[in-house]
């Protein structure tokens, strides 16, 4: 799982966690199931059967991959609409290429991220390049759905181009936990994804027997996926494994300790780390739209489908 890797861990920048800070506990652990999605490219649904409530801001988020393609195998999806959030493609493993109906797009890959602010809506398709879907290979990353506030839902669409040199990169007093820091504070540490909702997204990575406690904001929720390992969270130690999500209470650090012994396919712990101020609005999701009622829902697919929501651009390889 290479991401974004530096060679001597004590070089980099440590985590300080204040005196007297509070661990947040476990409140539920849920394993994701597995599904595909696009033209077929499997998936661990990793928000499946918890409260929304428990995941303001976000809304959804799926773990792609890890799969090892074979030559022809590689899959994405086709021209679709997104209306009222942001999707984050965050390319672990591989490489995965955007296009948009604002014509913004373009490769992501081994740490990269992509950061699209549907808004008031827009049109793209995500698919691995052409010389990917020749040569077969390993393809993983995940996407996050991150909700808009009513006040933003109308917001010109935008894309960030995040590339994974340039996010944030810390580690713990003890070298024993790598920690990208991608969008938010931590610490005073900051990465690069601008948001709409305030929010954080760390990549952390732990050797075996590691114990890393993340400052965290107190007005944040807090979410740990586990990408690949097994380990536990939470001051209680709960223990959770690869595809499972833990939602933590409140206070002011997240922790997560790696066991001190790792499958060989999965030699360290790998998490990723989220959380954000809740929104506290209703939320009516169908399909592609998240949106505060269903009038909206409705409203969404009628401008769709009478193009208000763009057009699908020339294809610049035809």
């Amino acid at each position: 799982m290479p991401a974004v890797t530096v060679d001597d861990l004590t070089a980099l920048p440590r985590l300080e966690v204040p005196a007297g800070a509070r661990r947040r506990p476990a409140v539920s652990v849920t394993q994701a199931p597995s599904g595909f999605e696009g033209e077929g490219f499997p998936v661990r649904r990793a928000f499946a059967g918890v409260d929304l409530a428990s995941l303001d801001p976000f809304v959804h988020m799926d773990q792609m991959g890890e799969v090892e393609y074979a030559p022809g195998e590689p899959r994405g999806t086709a021209w679709h609409p997104h209306r009222g959030f942001e999707t984050v493609t965050y390319m672990i493993d591989g490489t995965f290429q955007h296009r948009d109906s604002t014509g913004g797009g373009g490769l992501i890959t081994n740490g990269d991220t992509q950061w699209m602010t549907a808004g008031a809506g827009i049109l793209h398709i995500e698919r691995p390049p052409e010389a990917l879907v020749a040569s077969g290979g390993l393809f993983h990353g995940v996407q996050l759905w991150v909700n808009l506030p009513s006040a933003d839902k109308w917001v010109p669409p935008r894309y960030q181009d995040l590339r994974g040199e340039s996010v944030g990169l810390v580690s713990t007093p003890d070298g024993g936990a790598l920690v990208r820091v991608i969008a938010g504070q931590i610490g005073g540490h900051g990465g690069p994804g601008a948001t709409h909702t305030p929010m954080a997204m760390v990549h952390a990575t732990l050797a075996p027997g590691a114990e890393l406690e993340l400052p965290w904001n107190p007005e944040f929720n807090a979410l740990v996926y586990v990408l690949s390992g097994s380990g536990a969270v939470a001051g209680t130690g709960r223990p959770v494994a690869t595809g499972q999500l833990a939602v933590l209470g409140a206070g002011d650090t997240v922790v997560v300790r790696a066991d001190g012994r790792q499958e060989s396919r999965s030699p360290e712990l790998d998490v990723l780390v989220l959380g954000g101020r809740p929104i506290g609005e209703p939320v009516v999701a169908y399909g592609p739209f998240v949106m505060n009622s269903r009038a909206e829902i409705v409203q969404a697919f009628e401008d769709y489908q009478r193009g208000a929501l763009g057009t699908v651009p020339a294809d610049p390889s035809a």
